[in-house]
């Protein structure tokens, strides 16, 4: 896909890898709504604002707006949508980047295990839902649903994300097949390389983070993903993939990362084969 004069959303882009992904969307010639909940006027603990976000798009010279949502109430989701697409005229890109978590297992409270779910999987189908309309009505688009390796793997305390992060890649799987004639692509980029985002570092400040990129790697990643046509769709993949097949996301980190051996990093949930990128716009 070619992302210049498109129309782009981006959840979770008030900070970290979302933040990232706006701006090199931006910078590529995308018109990007910038959701998520942290403003200037109504921050979070963890830093980063829409705000700040949408300055750095429009100091550089591209065009933005910030759309505050909570992605925890379904009208809010809905209503991001449909202000992007009266904002713009249309919606071509959707990133389904936000997530929470909390520490806990099983003995987690069911009304956090909800509020994980809800926001890390309930709010891209309903953003999917309300976004296909206008993508239809334009001849295509390209929705990318951002996943971890806690998907794969057991975390101590990250149960309930892992599993939404698991069945967020089962949704891509689902659903691109039945968009496929529709001419919208549907891939998951996994994070399974430590990336430093201002939550990540947040909740691990005595980690060692000299092996850790920083959010403009993984966004390149999420933009390579974006601008291959069909039929790449159905793909669940990771940055260490996605690295050493396509030669892209070179670390700027300070030591190189090492997978432990043990970590699953192959999704059970892949779609079509991915061709070569040879065929990217």
């Amino acid at each position: 896909m070619e992302l210049d004069g498109k129309v782009a959303i981006v959840t979770g882009a008030s900070r970290g890898v979302g933040a990232a992904v706006a701006v090199a969307l931006a910078a590529a010639g995308a018109k990007v709504a910038c959701a998520a909940r942290s403003t200037e006027a109504q921050p979070q603990p963890t830093p980063g604002t829409l705000d700040a976000t949408v300055r750095a798009i429009t100091d550089a010279g591209g065009d933005a707006i910030a759309v505050p949502t909570n992605l925890a109430k379904d009208d809010e989701v809905v209503a991001m949508v449909e202000l992007a697409a009266e904002h713009y005229g249309g919606v071509d890109i959707l990133v389904n980047n936000a997530a929470i978590t909390f520490v806990g297992d099983i003995d987690l409270p069911m009304k956090r295990q909800d509020l994980i779910l809800t926001v890390n999987l309930r709010a891209p189908m309903i953003a999917v839902q309300t976004a296909l309309p206008f993508m239809r009505a334009r001849g295509g688009g390209a929705i990318l649903n951002v996943s971890s390796v806690a998907g794969l793997n057991y975390f101590p305390g990250q149960m309930a994300y892992g599993m939404s992060k698991i069945a967020l890649e089962h949704f891509t799987m689902s659903l691109a097949p039945q968009l496929s004639t529709d001419g919208i692509t549907v891939n998951t980029f996994r994070i399974d390389v430590p990336v430093a985002s201002e939550g990540f570092v947040a909740n691990l400040p005595d980690a060692d983070h000299s092996d850790w990129e920083p959010s403009e790697v993984a966004a390149e990643g999420v933009i390579w993903m974006l601008r291959q046509p069909m039929p790449y769709t159905g793909n669940n993949i990771g940055m260490a993939e996605l690295r050493e097949t396509e030669h892209i996301m070179p670390s700027r980190a300070a030591r190189p990362h090492t997978q432990s051996a043990t970590m699953r990093t192959k999704s059970p949930f892949q779609g079509a084969a991915a061709p070569s990128a040879g065929s990217a716009d």
